[in-house]
């Protein structure tokens, strides 16, 4: 199964791809790492975001996408642009959409450590969120 995990930051969408097959893990090459929304975006703006994710989606055969979800109140609040972007992606015809939430991440974590360091995985520093967000999603039974 390949599964997009994805966290949201600001006007970003922060991705990584994250295959499992039995007890392997794989982290395809993928041409894009994260997709930005502009700060003045508009309903053209939107649209592409969507089309150009649901795109990428289709070319690398993902099954889900799981999404770190933001809270809507408090320190960590997330953005309008970020609530936009993932009503954007929900909305993609035959994705299969999971949101986590922080408590539930920690839960999977705890129940399924990482197998590895995340500096070791290759991945850029700023994917650390949406590639936790991918691992958990593996183990996730109500979706």
């Amino acid at each position: 199964m390949r599964i997009c995990g994805v966290e949201l930051t600001g006007s970003e969408a922060i991705i990584c791809l994250l295959s499992k097959d039995g007890q392997m893990f794989d982290l395809p090459d993928c041409r894009a790492r994260k997709f930005t929304l502009p700060k003045e975006h508009n309903q053209e703006d939107l649209q592409k975001f969507q089309f150009e994710f649901g795109k990428l989606m289709q070319d690398y055969q993902v099954d889900k996408v799981a999404i770190k979800e933001r809270p809507t109140k408090g320190k960590f609040a997330g953005s309008a642009a970020g609530f936009k972007m993932e009503a954007a992606i929900q909305l993609i015809a035959d994705l299969q959409v999971i949101l986590f939430d922080a408590a539930q991440i920690k839960e999977l974590l705890k129940q399924h450590p990482l197998p590895i360091e995340f500096a070791e995985t290759g991945l850029k520093q700023f994917q650390q969120g949406a590639f936790v967000s991918a691992y958990v999603a593996h183990y996730f039974k109500g979706a």
